[in-house]
């Protein structure tokens, strides 16, 4: 039995965690962000961090130290919430939107441009290359114990290369100057960019991959849970630089991108223009080849990680089966297109964003209340009213007088994060609660320190 993995196989385990991290949207939200901030692209930047790289690498944590999956986190609360939330979680950054925007973000990004402008509308080309992407997901995502193997050895380093050339190539040969920050970062920059790492959706999906890096950890012999959770430590770190630095470089290159291409709508098209100039008529080819690398890996590491969680609660369904239904499925979701994907997703990823958001916090502090179920409880509940009320915002359903209240009266509902002080004050009117109700806990609370 081994004790721990050597430096190198952490390593690589590290690039699989930055690879199924690194999705087609990832690559477009910075350089949007740095073309709207401008002069001020490192302040939004840094918000942008903490939500799009500092959480998710505290959720990879936090699986790591349970040394299971996020049903066992949310059963903290109670089982059927557990399992509610967790099928929940998986159904949404899995079939209903996380994998078909794989295959989406890749054709339209990293295909249409080669495409004339009537086979790139009229949705065969779409359907043919979904069939073509989600089939190599299935082969793929078939032994997903070799996973570590096929993404972390020959994936991961031809995505990096891509984006090192890119932002090398920025660096060196800036397109321009930072512009002045557009109205909407002309304050309140920081919390902009906080928001806006909200868009990656990288903090659910490092509680669905912190079980693909636990199996893979597991596949290499290594049992003991302290080792398992050295390794998530280990591994997530890694990737959490990876993602920070490239981060740092597609923020830049949507700031200097101005004087060139002029601003764009979204940062697909900021990517595909500066690659242009940057690139030449190599641009697009490089770019192409990129979005396709980190859409692929992504929707790997989905597909296997929803197969794997579906099949311990379907266990009379084989493992191949579900992932053959969830390629499937997802193949024929993505030919909705990405924006009908983005309009119908959402809402429902606003609503539920914060519940992790907060259950992952709560597993950091939980020995201080001795793990109570009301702390949990009180905090999610308090978490998921507000939330709810985000998404129903963010679906266009107006609010009426219960928005104007929380508008007016809820500290930081304007800003999108009014879900931060009612789960403060659910968790401390839980502990109260649980010390009223078992006095003892105190005396439990002192002896843990």
């Amino acid at each position: 039995m081994k004790q721990g993995l050597s430096k190198k196989e952490t390593f690589v385990v590290g690039l699989m965690l930055f690879a199924l991290f690194f999705g087609g949207g990832n690559m477009i939200f910075p350089p949007s962000l740095g073309q709207a901030a401008g002069t001020s692209v490192w302040l939004a930047i840094a918000g942008f961090l903490v939500t799009g790289v500092g959480l998710p690498l505290l959720g990879v944590i936090a699986i790591g130290l349970t040394g299971t999956d996020v049903q066992s986190l949310g059963s903290r609360i109670h089982p059927i919430f557990g399992v509610i939330f967790t099928v929940v979680l998986y159904l949404a950054i899995g079939p209903l939107f996380g994998i078909p925007r794989t295959g989406t973000v890749a054709y339209e990004i990293g295909v249409t441009p080669f495409l004339p402008e009537g086979a790139a509308k009229n949705g065969i080309s779409l359907l043919i290359y979904t069939i073509g992407f989600f089939g190599i997901t299935y082969w793929l995502s078939l032994n997903p114990s070799r996973l570590v193997d096929r993404i972390g050895k020959l994936l991961t380093p031809a995505l990096l290369i891509i984006l090192a050339l890119l932002a090398i190539k920025t660096i060196a040969t800036p397109m321009g100057v930072p512009q002045a920050p557009q109205a909407d970062f002309q304050e309140g920059t920081f919390f902009k960019g906080f928001l806006e790492g909200y868009l990656t959706m990288d903090t659910l999906a490092a509680l669905v991959f912190g079980i693909v890096v636990i199996n893979a950890v597991k596949a290499k012999g290594i049992t003991s849970g302290k080792s398992i959770a050295k390794v998530c430590i280990q591994a997530g770190l890694i990737a959490a630089a990876g993602l920070a630095l490239v981060y740092l470089a597609l923020g830049y290159l949507g700031a200097t991108s101005v004087d060139a291409i002029g601003y764009k709508d979204n940062g697909g098209l900021i990517l595909s223009s500066s690659a242009n100039v940057l690139f030449g008529s190599l641009g697009n080819i490089v770019l192409s080849l990129a979005i396709s690398f980190a859409c692929l890996t992504t929707s790997v590491g989905l597909v296997s990680a929803c197969g794997q969680y579906f099949s311990k609660i379907l266990p009379a369904i084989p493992y191949k089966w579900i992932i053959l239904a969830l390629t499937v499925f997802s193949a024929v979701i993505a030919n909705f297109g990405l924006t009908q994907l983005i309009t119908f997703s959402v809402p429902l990823l606003t609503a539920i964003y914060p519940l992790a958001i907060v259950l992952i916090l709560l597993s950091f502090v939980d020995r201080i209340f001795n793990r109570a179920p009301e702390v949990y409880a009180l905090s999610l509940a308090f978490t998921g009213i507000v939330s709810v009320m985000d998404g129903l915002k963010a679906g266009g359903i107006p609010l009426g007088e219960t928005g104007k209240f929380f508008n007016e009266f809820l500290p930081l509902f304007p800003e999108g994060i009014g879900w931060l002080v009612p789960a403060i004050a659910g968790a401390l009117i839980g502990y109260a609660i649980a010390l009223f109700r078992r006095p003892h806990l105190k005396a439990k609370v002192k002896g843990s320190h």
